[in-house]
């Protein structure tokens, strides 16, 4: 019996592409090209299946070409690099990893909120420079993190992971601003107060991004709210590109008009707008935040999962369009 293709569309675990050989003809880049869209279009000929990340897009344009496609699985929470709604109409379905990347995520957000509060690339360069030649009284002076006031403009599970470091282990004052808001029995165990935008703006000491990108998010962090922020606030970004206005940002910190910036992602990364590389008050990751061993093969675990499941009768643990999954049981 012949087995289904699938394309596994980046490198990923040995482990786990071993795993889909045994259910599936499995193409794979272990070279880890990343396929421009004629290209992946060509790999995705005869292929009912795609494990994808964030750097393959998923439009009408692509799934016209491949009426045979019947699911994408993102290794990734985030899935802006797919067009669902186009996905949903032809019967495709979307999956995506998230979950077992939250405390990581979460973890890594308050590390980049705490480097960027107390200066630490900024002087760490400054010492591998052979410029540190004695203390002074306000060399790299910072703002603390403890008892200051929290921020977190998205309050799903990896701002929910944020807020409770800071309530828990620093003693931050939590503030949040979401779609909606949490029930009470969340709010209350990290004293989060629900606000609107411009209080979140106007009161937050250190504001972390954690919301999803999509059309209505774009550039959510702009010239106006930068300037409605303290000048000694902190602004992290561990949320998708294109959330921030980097060209704005980069005015604002050039200017001091905000503390510093910490920042994982940018838009058009890997890409980084050029003025934020000469900047010494932001600190910048290349979009690392899930970037634990554990977390990266739980990730691309539940990536096969979802991708075997729903190619072999099953039931897929994520899916983002799961309405796919109701009218195919319907047909």
């Amino acid at each position: 019996m012949k087995l289904p293709k699938i394309l596994v569309a980046r490198a990923v675990f040995p482990e786990t592409v071993a795993r889909l050989r045994t259910h599936f003809e499995v193409e794979d880049n272990p070279s880890d090209t990343v396929f421009d869209a004629a290209e992946l279009s060509r790999r995705l000929q005869g292929k009912v299946g795609a494990f994808t990340t964030g750097s393959e897009r998923i439009d009408a344009a692509l799934l016209d070409a491949h009426p045979q496609l019947r699911v994408v699985a993102n290794m990734a929470v985030g899935y802006n690099n797919f067009d669902i709604p186009a996905c949903t109409a032809r019967g495709v379905l979307a999956t995506n990893t998230p979950d077992v990347l939250t405390e990581t995520t979460a973890d890594f957000g308050f590390a980049l909120m705490m480097a960027t509060a107390r200066r630490m690339a900024e002087s760490e360069a400054f010492l591998r420079r052979g410029e540190w030649t004695k203390w002074t009284y306000d060399m790299f002076t910072g703002s603390d993190v403890h008892g200051s006031t929290l921020g977190i403009l998205g309050m799903g599970r990896i701002g929910q992971g944020v807020a409770r470091r800071g309530a828990l282990g620093f003693g931050m004052r939590v503030i949040y601003h979401n779609r909606s808001r949490l029930l009470p029995e969340q709010e209350a165990p990290i004293g989060a107060r629900y606000v609107d935008k411009a209080t979140l703006l106007r009161e937050a000491d250190h504001l972390v991004l954690v919301l999803p990108y999509s059309a209505s998010s774009h550039h959510a962090i702009g010239a106006a709210e930068l300037a409605a922020m303290k000048p000694t606030a902190t602004l992290t970004n561990i949320a998708r590109g294109g959330i921030v206005d980097d060209a704005a940002l980069a005015q604002a910190l050039r200017e001091r008009r905000i503390a510093a910036a910490g920042l994982d992602v940018f838009e058009g990364e890997p890409r980084v707008h050029p003025d934020l590389l000469t900047l010494p008050n932001v600190v910048l990751t290349p979009h690392i935040a899930s970037a634990s061993v554990a977390t990266r093969r739980a990730m691309a675990e539940l990536a096969a999962d979802n991708l075997i499941a729903a190619l072999t009768g099953g039931v897929p643990p994520t899916p983002i369009n799961p309405e796919v999954l109701a009218q195919k049981g319907a047909a």
